[in-house]
């Protein structure tokens, strides 16, 4: 996952409603409707926004049935977490060096 490919999906994070989403899918797949009954949000807002996280691979649509539920890709989040805690890794390496020069003056 490059810097670039981050992009779209902190876009996509960024939005309340979108992260709320997430949370609630995190407890287990859910259609748009299911969503909608437990958020305040319509059910067309919600098609919306998981259009959204669709676009950037953090959901992915699973038909049971006639119901189309969604699920959470839990490998996407993880990399998003990965690339993160190495960024902040990097941080904190050039953080320990200026202090480093700081402490030595």
């Amino acid at each position: 996952m490059t810097a670039g490919t981050l992009v779209p999906v902190f876009a996509a994070l960024g939005d309340e409603t979108r992260w709320s989403i997430l949370a609630a899918l995190g407890e287990g797949d859910a259609s748009a409707s299911a969503l909608a009954g437990r958020l305040p949000v319509t059910r067309q807002a919600i098609a919306k926004h998981l259009a959204v996280l669709q676009e950037v691979g953090l959901v992915e649509p699973v038909r049971v049935g006639r119901e189309v539920r969604f699920r959470v890709i839990g490998a996407e989040l993880s990399a998003t977490a990965t690339k993160l805690d190495a960024i902040g890794r990097d941080w904190d390496r050039r953080l320990a060096a200026i202090k480093d020069i700081a402490e030595g003056l």
